[in-house]
Order: structure tokens, then C-alpha cells, then sequence
């Protein structure tokens, strides 16, 4: 046997198995029949017996794959569908029977109800065997004693999984908020607060995905040695264990996120996203994908960044288109041609210290560019233009964050016409390219040491995909004019995040070392500048009091800053709050 492949072997062994059970089976019931003293006569339809049930049995189970199903994972829909064809095979035997009675052989009918029911509980117990085993004897108890927070089905599945994998997990204590007065296969189940008071002495702790990982630790005492798995529960007792990731710890998920309001905003509009290739633009425009847009129109400058994004989405209706912002006459042709009635702007150099070394191209870029598609947006009067802007715009340090903030101050005051013109602040998104994790995680894998440039500083952090959602949340419910704040949760300190990434590491040698503030960095962001904010109808969205700026003279501003020498000068005349700190430490 051990030239064949596994699964070929199973399905031998089930074959012989289960003749093996029709001849026992048979046998018994021609035993039972007649008292356990078979008359000799009827040998013949004995074995004639066994020879046509075992035919017609195992031929069926062939054919209804009754031999595909996992021995490990019966269950009860296969127990059901074992059922059926057990049923089918005794009627066509019966049938066979009756049919034989003419040529002279005659089987008693009560032999073919008795066999039915021995035949059936042997099947089912040679079937169960493995699963009762796994459960009864192997359930890791030398493995990490565990909790598993899920809900009851998921729980079930998440138990019986790791027990038949023979894990490092020995399952003590099920958390769900559906039930804590009953059992899951022999384990209590637990609310949190009955939790803390009953369970001591943990080791492990399984979630389902489903479940806040930030959560956990406001409710369970989690100590840095407890580990944490995050599992993917299937429908055939079968889950997936994977490490939690700091981002899973840091996500906060907004409460009121409105599906509904984004799908009636997007579905079948013409959607123009600049800066489609970036971190952000490519969650907007898989976020747009999703809910239904028309055509999708990728506007990016980065070749790569383009051609990524492409070969990712896919699709008849989505349209590449390889520009730059800043060329006011080659955009327009896109304007011309597509169209587009909505337009969201995610295009801009966005790192604070490569702007500091080219101030000239970050205000070029963030406010000659942005400038020119809001102005063609109205020329060609898109319905709604939303700009993806950022918390640095608020009280700069910085001159990435200044051009950001001018580019706020154009989107309230210019005279929009029929556009709606909305900008969307929020702070670091997890994840994003040159964010701060990704570095972490190069850090530790390659140097063994984590830089981090102030002990006190502090970041606003957020999921991409979230937080795209409430930007497309916020542009449908914008009017023109506003500009609105996500809500970020608490500020996190940067260092507490390296501590925390070094220990889901695993590597206890990993060293922080602290390199001081680069330029044009602040120790905190703010997400306000003072505190007159107004409420809309969702509590994860905010908005920014106006600042009235005639536009005019806004106007002239940005072209002077544009051929200016003095950039900065110039920059603190537009945003008087902006207090450069050009650190060179």
C-alpha cells in the first residue's frame, strides 16, 4: 500500500473496510434470523446476499463520493448523506431480491431490515472512530492551556480544529457574549467579566478574525507572555492560526461606517482618482471597484505605480492614465474626454523629510497640482471633488504639511460653481509605504536595532482600507466647502508601538535607539486647529471650522510662492500658524 498516495490508500481501506462490515453485517442477520442455527439451505442466499450488497453498497458510495469525505471531519451532513445511500443500496437490494424470487432463491425479508440497521451503525462507528479518538484522548493536554474568544459556532469549529491537529493548544475556557451557562465540547463557556472572576492562569489566548484584537487587552489581563493567535474558522472544522500583527492591535474600527450612503455616492459614476498607484489611491480605487462605479480612471505619474494597480484591478471599465499633476494642458485632455463626476485627489509627495530637501517640487507638486485639478474639476463641472488631505496641514512644522494646508484653504474658499468641493484630514495610515511600521518590521528583520528619532513622540494611526471608507463617507455626505476630520481614536506613543513590535518579534536582543526629530518634524499631530469643530450626522466624522481666505489674494499668493525666492517666508505669510522646525540632529 505504501505505493499509492494517501488519499488512495484511505479509499482502499474504506472499500475492504466496508465489505468486511456487509459480510459481518449479513451474517448476524441470518444468525439472528434463524436463532443462530441457519438452516443449510440457506447459505446460498447468504452469500448471494453478501455478493449483491456489496456491489450495489459500494458502487453508490463511489458514485455520491461517500469516499472523499475526510475521516478526521465527519460530520453531520455526511452522517445524513452516509445515511441516504445506505438507505437507497438496502432499497435496491430488496428490489434485486424480489426479483430473484422467480429464479428459486428465496431470502427472508426480515434479513434485509435487520442487516440495515447493524450495517448502518457499524459504517457510522468505523466513521466516527477517528473524530471520537482525536477528541476523547488527544486533546493536547500537555499544550499550552488556551481561551478561545469566538462566537459558539466558531468556537466549536476553532476547538475540534486544533484538537484534531494534535496543536501546543489545550483548550480551557470558551469567551463568546452569546452564552456564558453552557459547554462546547466539554468546555465552559465564560462571558468576560465571569471570565476574570472563575478562569486563572492562562497561556494562550485564539480569536476569532471577526474579533478587536484592541479590544482584548482593555478587557482581559493580557500579560506580555501570554501568546495571542488569530484564527480563520472554515465550515469543515478546519482553522487557520496566524500571529497577531501590530496592526490588528492598533486598528480602531469606526462604529458608523455607512455602506449604504457610499454605494448611492459612487455606484455607476465616472470616478477620476489621482495618485491611483500610492498607498491611498489604490484602496480608493479597489474601494470604488467595490461599490459599483461605471468607469474607474487611474491617474498617476509613477509608471510602476500604475501599472501595479492595473494589474491588480482588472477590468473593462477601468482606464490608466500615466500624467502629472502639475501639467495643467495634459490633464485637461482627460477631463475633456472622460468626464469623470466625481473626482477624489490623492495625489502628493507626502514624506516630510524628502520635501524638506526639495521644498521647491513638494510645493510644485502638493499645491500648483492640486490647484490645477480643482480648477479643472470645476471648469468641467465634476458633481463632487474630494482631496485626501493630512493631520500635519494642522499648525505645520513642516513644509509638506504647509502645502497641504493651502491646498485646504483653495478647497474652502475658491468659487466652486456647480462643484462640490470637500477635503477629508486624517493622520498615519497602517501600513502605507514609508510609514512607520513597515520600517519597524525592516528594522528588526535586518538590524536588530529600531530607531526611533523621540521618546515622547506620537501618531494618530488608522487601517488604509477603513479609512478610505470613511474619506468616500465623507465626500457623500459633503455639501462643498467643508473640511472634515476623521475620527483617529488616542494618539499612540511611537516608542510603545516599537516595544510592542519587538515582542510580537519574538527576538528579546532587539535595541532602541533614539536619533532625534528629523526636519520638519513634530513631536504630536493635531487633527483640529482650535476646537470649534462641528458634528455631522456620523460620529466618526467631524468638521474643521472654515477659514476664510478671499481668493483672490489666495490666488496671488500661490502664484508668487510658485517663483519666489524665499519659499518659506512666503509659506508663513499664507499659513501664519506655520512654525518651521528644521532639525539637522
Amino acid at each position: 500500500m505504501k505505493f499509492f498516495s494517501p488519499e488512495l490508500n484511505r479509499k482502499i481501506f474504506f472499500i475492504l473496510f466496508d465489505i468486511f462490515i456487509i459480510m459481518v453485517s449479513v451474517f448476524v442477520a441470518y444468525e439472528l434470523r434463524f436463532d443462530f442455527d441457519i438452516p443449510e439451505g440457506f447459505y446460498t442466499g447468504l452469500f448471494i446476499t453478501i455478493g449483491i450488497l456489496s456491489l450495489i453498497r459500494i458502487s453508490l458510495f463511489s458514485a455520491f463520493h461517500i469516499y472523499d469525505i475526510s475521516w478526521r471531519h465527519f460530520g453531520f451532513n455526511d452522517t445524513t448523506k452516509l445515511i441516504t445511500v445506505v438507505i437507497f443500496s438496502t432499497i435496491i437490494l430488496l428490489y434485486t431480491i424480489y426479483l430473484m424470487r422467480f429464479n428459486g432463491v428465496i431470502i427472508p425479508r426480515s434479513i434485509i431490515a435487520i442487516e440495515f440497521f447493524i450495517s448502518l451503525f457499524l459504517l457510522l462507528a468505523l466513521r466516527i472512530s477517528k473524530r471520537l479518538y482525536l477528541e476523547k484522548y488527544k486533546a493536547n493536554a500537555l499544550g499550552k492551556y488556551t481561551v478561545v474568544i469566538a462566537d459558539l459556532d466558531k468556537a466549536n469549529t476553532i476547538i475540534r480544529s486544533i484538537n484534531h491537529n494534535e496543536s501546543n493548544y489545550y483548550p480551557i475556557a470558551v469567551i463568546s457574549d452569546e452564552d456564558d451557562h453552557m459547554q462546547i465540547n466539554g468546555i465552559n463557556v465564560y462571558s468576560y467579566e465571569s471570565f476574570q472572576k472563575k478562569v486563572k492562569g492562562f497561556e494562550a489566548v485564539i480569536v476569532d478574525k471577526s474579533i478587536k484584537i484592541a479590544s482584548l487587552y482593555e478587557k482581559l489581563p493580557l500579560h506580555d507572555n501570554v501568546e495571542i493567535k488569530v484564527a480563520t474558522a472554515y465550515s469543515d472544522y478546519e482553522t487557520t492560526l496566524e500571529d497577531i500583527s501590530v496592526e490588528d492591535l492598533l486598528a480602531r474600527h469606526p462604529k458608523d461606517l455607512d455602506k449604504k450612503k457610499i454605494q448611492s455616492f459612487l455606484e455607476n459614476k465616472v470616478v477620476l482618482i489621482t495618485g491611483a498607484g500610492g498607498s491611498i489611491g489604490s484602496e480608493l480605487s479597489r474601494q470604488c471597484l467595490k461599490y459599483g462605479v461605471k468607469q474607474l480612471i487611474l491617474l498617476d505619474n509613477s509608471e510602476y505605480n500604475l501599472y501595479a494597480i492595473m494589474e491588480e484591478l482588472e477590468g473593462k471599465n477601468i482606464v490608466p492614465v500615466m500624467q502629472n499633476i502639475t501639467e495643467y494642458e495634459t490633464i485637461e485632455k482627460t477631463f475633456a474626454y472622460y468626464k469623470p463626476e466625481i473626482v477624489i485627489h490623492a495625489a502628493a509627495y507626502k514624506h516630510v523629510p524628502l520635501v524638506e530637501y526639495n521644498i521647491e517640487e513638494g510645493i510644485k507638486n502638493n499645491v500648483l497640482g492640486s490647484k490645477n485639478v480643482i480648477d479643472l474639476a470645476i471648469k468641467y463641472k465634476v458633481q463632487k471633488f474630494i482631496m485626501v488631505s493630512t493631520d500635519k496641514a494642522v499648525r505645520p512644522t513642516n513644509v509638506m504639511g504647509t502645502t497641504k494646508r493651502i491646498c485646504e484653504l483653495y478647497t474652502q474658499n475658491v468659487d466652486a460653481q456647480e462643484t462640490e468641493i470637500v477635503a477629508v484630514r486624517f493622520g498615519n495610515v497602517l501600513g502605507s509605504s514609508g510609514s512607520v511600521i513597515p520600517k519597524f518590521k525592516q528594522q528588526i528583520q535586518e538590524k536588530g536595532v529600531i530607531t526611533v528619532t523621540h521618546p515622547e513622540i506620537t501618531r494618530y494611526f488608522m487601517l488604509i482600507p477603513e479609512a478610505c471608507e470613511l474619506v468616500l463617507q465623507a465626500g457623500a455626505i459633503g455639501k462643498g466647502g467643508e473640511v472634515f476630520i476623521l475620527d483617529m481614536g488616542e494618539p499612540i506613543k511611537i516608542v510603545d508601538l516599537a516595544k510592542k513590535m519587538i515582542q510580537l518579534s519574538g527576538k528579546k536582543d532587539i535595541k532602541i535607539e533614539f536619533s532625534g526629530l528629523r526636519p520638519g518634524e513634530k513631536l504630536y499631530e493635531e487633527l483640529l486647529i482650535d476646537e470649534s469643530d462641528a458634528q455631522t450626522e456620523y460620529e466618526s466624522i467631524t468638521v474643521a471650522k472654515p477659514t476664510l481666505y478671499p481668493i483672490q489674494k489666495l490666488n496671488d499668493d500661490i502664484q508668487e510662492l510658485l517663483t519666489c525666492k524665499d519659499k518659506l517666508a512666503k509659506l508663513k505669510e499664507i499659513v501664519p500658524e506655520f512654525e518651521h522646525k528644521l532639525n539637522r540632529s
